[in-house]
Parts: structure tokens; sequence; C-alpha cells
């Protein structure tokens, strides 16, 4: 009996290698697919739905406080503002410039301090005033601190510590995101001079009136938000005598954390 010669099968390995590759490849394939619907899904998240969720809570934040205030006190008369005690709320808080400047801002200042919160941490980031803006159609809630988690993601605007009330002698100087989260400050830059900045604090309005806009410049040009706002890397952008200021300030570009973006006022009327 003669033995069996083996057969080689040609191409059989080639075979082979062509299903594992193609194995490889469609795995690949699904890797990529599913990496790319988790990355559109946080987009959408961090884009669409944290907008969505601070937009939202700032809105209601904003009906609470007019709630608590009560309408029929909005506005009432600053001559009529009470001075602060020791026993008030928000008696101890930031330091706000004594009297002086136009519309009466020693009872600005008092009205101001009766109206933030305690100075306890966890009363630090509730809001105390509503920031309006008629021509981009923003009501928005102010909140003390400029924290990201704290304030700035609730889509709040946060007031930088140590800066003036509103209505008071020196720069009210205020933070918000320009992207995400609310992007409350995201079309600033479309205000022009002339345009109305109006600060509601219990009972108590004050308006501004846009007067410069700084369109860039570095995160550290801390004296934009100097109580006599002027840039120090600029030195030809800003003011250069004593008033009552309000300084919005956001990220620039869109999208990016790269510059600042910066918007003057100054106090037109209180009431």
């Amino acid at each position: 009996m003669r033995d069996r010669v083996p057969v080689v099968v040609q191409g059989s390995g080639r075979r082979v290698r062509r299903a594992g590759l193609a194995g490889v490849l469609w795995a690949a394939a699904e890797l990529i697919v599913t990496v790319g619907v988790v990355v559109l899904l946080l987009v959408v998240h961090q884009v669409w739905w944290t907008n969505r969720q601070a937009a939202a809570a700032a809105q209601e934040q904003v009906q609470a406080l007019e709630r608590a205030w009560g309408e029929v006190s909005l506005p009432a008369s600053v001559s009529d503002s009470p001075s602060p005690s020791a026993s008030e709320p928000g008696a101890g808080d930031v330091p706000v410039p004594g009297p002086g400047g136009a519309g009466g801002a020693g009872a600005a200042a008092a009205a101001t301090r009766a109206a933030r919160p305690a100075a306890g941490p966890s009363e630090r980031d509730r809001a105390y005033a509503v920031l309006r803006v008629p021509r981009l159609g923003l009501v928005v809630p102010v909140a003390q601190g400029v924290d990201k988690r704290a304030v700035l993601d609730k889509g709040y605007a946060g007031q930088y510590p140590g800066t003036a009330g509103p209505g008071a002698q020196g720069n009210f100087a205020l933070a918000g995101h320009r992207n995400t989260h609310g992007e409350p400050f995201r079309y600033i830059n479309r205000l022009r001079a002339g345009d109305e900045l109006i600060v509601d604090v219990r009972g108590y309005r004050y308006t501004y009136v846009v007067g410069k806009i700084l369109g860039e410049t570095t995160e550290r040009d801390t004296g934009v938000i100097a109580p006599v706002p002027r840039s120090v890397v600029k030195p030809d952008q800003g003011y250069s005598e004593p008033g009552a200021y309000i300084t919005l300030t956001t990220c620039t570009p869109e999208y990016t954390s790269k510059y600042r973006l910066v918007v003057w006022g100054t106090l037109l009327k209180s009431s």
C-alpha cells in the first residue's frame, strides 16, 4: 500500500492571514466609531446640555430673587436706602467705597451691602443682584466670586472679589462664561458705546452706559478691573479719572480661554 503524499493547498495561509487582518481592521473600526460616539456625546453634553441646565437654573434664580424682592419695590429711591448696621446681612462683606460720585453712591453702597449674602463659605456663591443687558436680551443673576464650579458654571455672572458694589464709586467688575454653562457673556462683543447695562439689587436699580470695549488682552491684565479701569497691557485703553464703573470680562476667541474681552461702562443713573 503506497503512502499518501500530503497535498499542500496553495493560498490557504493567505486566506487565514487576510481573515485575521480583516478582523483586526473591523475591531479597530468599531473602536473608532465607539470613541467617536463617546466624544460626540461629551461635546453635546458640554456645549448643549450644560447650557440648557445652567441657563434654566440661572433664570429660576432671577425669578426667585425678584419674588424675594417683591416686584412693587423695583425700583425704589436710592435716597431712602437705610444705613447698614453690624446686625444686617452682609454688613461685614467686601468693603464698598463710601460716599461720592454720581447718584448717591453712599446710599448705593449701603443698599449693596445689605443685599449681599452673609460672609459664610456656603453663602458666598448665592446670587444677590440681576444684570440686564437690553441690547442682548440678557438677564443673568450676579453672585460674589469668580469660582468656576460655585458661580460661573451655574450660568451666573461673578463679581471679582474686592471690587466695588453696584452703583458705588470704583469698579463693579464681573466675569461670565462665553461658551458652555449658560454662556451669559457670549455676545458681549456685540455691545456698542451707548448701550445700557442695568443692575438690580433688592429694590434699587443702577443703570450704566457702555463707554469703551477692549477686544483682546491677556488673562493677567489686572488693570481692567482696577478701581479706575485701565489696561496694563495696552495702557492707551481704559480710563484715567475716578468714577463709578462697571466691567464685563469673558474669554476670547470663542471656545478658547487664551485672551480676555473687556467691556467698560460708567454709571448713568440710580433709581
